[in-house]
Order: structure tokens, then sequence, then C-alpha cells
């Protein structure tokens, strides 16, 4: 029954985790990490959002890996005709539960809760500064409730932007974004968007379980993952009953945080996040 259970999970995640066939990704662009020499004054900034990042796409909201999304149609009539890039969102440390409205085939009452935040405007060929200044009319012309323009601002030294993060961080949210006002917008990773966490995030390939002790006997103890190099390592804490109950499964990718590197090679203090999803 135990197999049966973890065959089934797999198979069900592999239905919404990878693209159908003929599906092409959009061309999106995704984040360094930040680092320190940089000119503060040159960027904007904004909160990250720990959402299900979305691109409106030729009247179809679809998913990074260029799936379908399955919002109602109330969500999205009145949405303007250019592309535009962004996550859904309902509020800091409700990923989960946005994962599971948005990600569903069926689109549910929860969609009521759900917000298009965008940063951006994709086949737009101005710099990051024009297209927000674009983006903000636009999202004030449409004049819906669910299609928001994240807030963007500036700082003027590393001092002040690092208070910004403890801030937001104090106050539950993930991080900060920050996209160089000249830059344009380019597919595939970018050294002009940056984002700046508390800590590292990274993801791994699950390879096996290792059982609980304890309190926490019949169900998962720790993961044994894979990084991309090859490296091996085991990921024990950051679950909760019901994750360890109901393991990420065997051959999924999973998120997990860190602080550093040991002398190995290996994530100091790994924690998982969550399972990945289709975003």
């Amino acid at each position: 029954m135990f197999r049966f259970l973890f065959g089934f999970m797999l198979y069900s995640y592999a239905l919404y985790s990878y693209p159908l066939f003929g599906q092409i990704p959009p061309a999106i662009e995704l984040a360094n990490r930040y680092h320190e020499d940089i000119a503060i004054t040159d960027y904007l900034v904004s909160e990250k959002l720990d959402g299900i990042r979305a691109r409106w796409n030729n009247g179809q909201l679809i998913t990074r890996s260029g799936n379908p999304i399955s919002a109602p149609d109330w969500f999205i009539r009145g949405f303007p005709t250019q592309f535009l890039d962004g996550e859904l969102w309902i509020a800091r440390k409700k990923f989960e539960k946005t994962a599971s409205i948005v990600l569903t085939q069926q689109p549910g009452d929860g969609w009521s809760d759900v917000k298009f935040m965008i940063f951006d405007l994709p086949e737009d060929l101005g710099p990051f500064s024009e297209r927000f200044s674009k983006l903000e009319a636009l999202v004030g012309q449409a004049n819906l409730p669910q299609l928001k323009a994240i807030a963007q601002q500036r700082f003027s030294n590393t001092s002040a932007l690092m208070e910004a993060l403890d801030d937001v961080t104090a106050k539950g949210g993930e991080g900060l974004m920050l996209h160089h006002q000249d830059a344009l917008y380019v597919s595939g990773r970018s050294n002009n968007v940056l984002k700046l966490k508390k800590h590292f995030d990274a993801e791994a390939t699950v390879l096996a379980y290792l059982p609980g002790k304890g309190k926490y006997l019949g169900m998962m103890g720790s993961l044994i993952v894979q990084m991309s190099n090859g490296k091996k390592f085991k990921i024990g804490t950051g679950f909760s009953d019901d994750e360890r109950l109901h393991p990420p499964a065997i051959g999924s990718v999973i998120t997990y945080k860190y602080y550093d590197f040991t002398v190995n090679g290996i994530p100091k203090f790994a924690s998982y996040i969550r399972q990945k999803t289709l975003k």
C-alpha cells in the first residue's frame, strides 16, 4: 500500500509538472543572485513574491513551462492585449494555497483571493524603467481589482536596501528583486535582474527516503537528494508532519534553502522548502 501511494504521487506530480506535448515554454527572464558590487541607485527594487510565475500571452495565462492556466473567464476579462509577466499571488506565506488554486484544471471559488501581480512587459523593447511606467498605465486603465503592478522603489545605498530586506522578511516576505533601470528584457538568466534573500535556495532531485525515528517513527525522516552537479546529501528539516507522511515523490524536484557550502561542496544547514511545482 505504501509503495502504491508513492507511485500514485509520482504519477500525479508528473501530470502537472511537465509541459504537455507541443507546448513551447515562453522566453522568460530569470534572476541571478544579488551581489554587492553594483550601483544601488541604478536599480528599481520590489518585494519578491512567492507565487506562481505566469505569462499573459495572446489572451491566455500560461506557466513558465508553457502550460495553460485554467483561470475563470471573469478573472481575465478586461486584461490588456499586451503580453504581461508576473506572479499569481494571494499573500505572504500562502504559496501552497495559491498553487492548489491556480494549478487545477477546473477553476474554483478560490480564484477570488488571487491577484495577478505584474512586474514586466516582456514584448516591450524599452529599458525597464520605461516598461514599468507603461505597465502602471496599463494596470490603471484596466482598473481591475485582480490586476496589480508590483510596487517599485529606489534606495540610496546598500544599508537602506538591507533595512528594507529585514523589514520584508520580518513581515513574512521572501526577499527583494532588483531590476536595473536601463536593462532590456532578455530571456534566460540575467545579471540585470537580481534576487536578494536572507538565505540561498536551490533545487535538487529526490533519490530516496530514510525512515523517521522517535516522534517521526512510521514517517519519512529525511530525503536523500542529488544536486545538478551530481553531489548527494541529506535533508531532514523543514518538513511538516503531513509532508513527512506524504513526502515528495522519488524523482521529483524540491526546493531547499541553505546558508553556505562545506569544503566538500555540500550545502550547509539545508532545509526543505517545498516540492517544485510548475511555475
